[in-house]
């Protein structure tokens, strides 16, 4: 019983480090209301900065990528139990992002800027869409199983861990990774494009891209026909106004 409770004791910590980061990374790529945001003034050579951005990005990308692979997993639940497995993923990728919040060097540099007040309560109004459509996504597709805590719960209570059911939800019937789309809003609408914020729109885009192709390949080796008749009927990132067959049900959980 009190592994059982430290297990779900660890998937709780890990949660609220979760939520703070994702609260403090709004504000982060928005520039407001915390300390330490993508936009401002240099603080050293260009150079040097850019290889400090780039790097934080990379790290990020390549904890976020390997530790969510099949096979990472099948290796990593060797060693520590399988109800931990997102929730240490989940931390870990917290981890990263506030090293990127606490080292981030912006570089300063002006690329666009709205001056118009309706331009820029338009930015404003895509960045906050972006970001609501990411939360909302998330309890789409089972908000904390995505984040870990229905397994430590189902751990708590020595239930085993079920897979959830096959659905397309809301926006997944338009697109087939809405979640993404919200952040390619959340990163790229902003009233004044820095050349910092540019390069880490640039980057988490890339990132993006190559994630899908990742993911989707994993989707199909463990769904076959069912993802792959989803993947045909339903575009990727742009809804498309053609007409498609009657929808036959995927993974939407796996499928984020």
């Amino acid at each position: 019983m009190i592994r059982r409770i430290a297990i779900f004791a660890f998937g709780g910590v890990s949660y609220m480090i979760f939520l703070a980061t994702f609260l403090y990374a709004l504000g982060f790529v928005g520039g407001f209301l915390v300390p330490t945001t993508l936009d401002g003034p240099a603080r050293m050579p260009f150079g040097p900065a850019l290889a400090i951005d780039l790097g934080l990005l990379t790290l990020f990308a390549v904890q976020h990528s390997v530790m969510a692979r099949p096979a990472f997993k099948r290796m990593w639940t060797r060693v520590v139990p399988q109800p931990l497995e997102r929730s240490i993923y989940v931390l870990a990728s917290s981890l990263c992002l506030i090293a990127m919040f606490a080292a981030w060097q912006p570089l300063g540099g002006v690329v666009w800027n709205l001056e118009s007040t309706l331009g820029r309560v338009i930015a404003y109004a895509l960045f906050a869409f972006g970001w609501g459509l990411v939360l909302a996504t998330t309890f789409l597709i089972n908000h904390f199983d995505l984040f870990g805590l229905r397994q430590v719960w189902l751990a708590l209570r020595d239930r085993p861990y079920t897979r959830l059911r096959f659905v397309e939800p809301g926006p997944y019937k338009l697109v087939r990774h809405p979640l993404y789309v919200g952040w390619l809003f959340a990163f790229w609408s902003t009233p004044t494009m820095t050349s910092a914020h540019l390069v880490f729109a640039i980057m988490t885009t890339a990132y993006i891209l190559v994630a899908i192709q990742l993911e989707e390949r994993d989707l199909v080796a463990e769904h076959g026909a069912a993802y792959d008749s989803y993947r045909r009927r339903v575009p990727m990132l742009v809804p498309s106004t053609a007409r498609r067959p009657s929808p036959s049900p995927v993974d939407d959980a796996s499928a984020a």
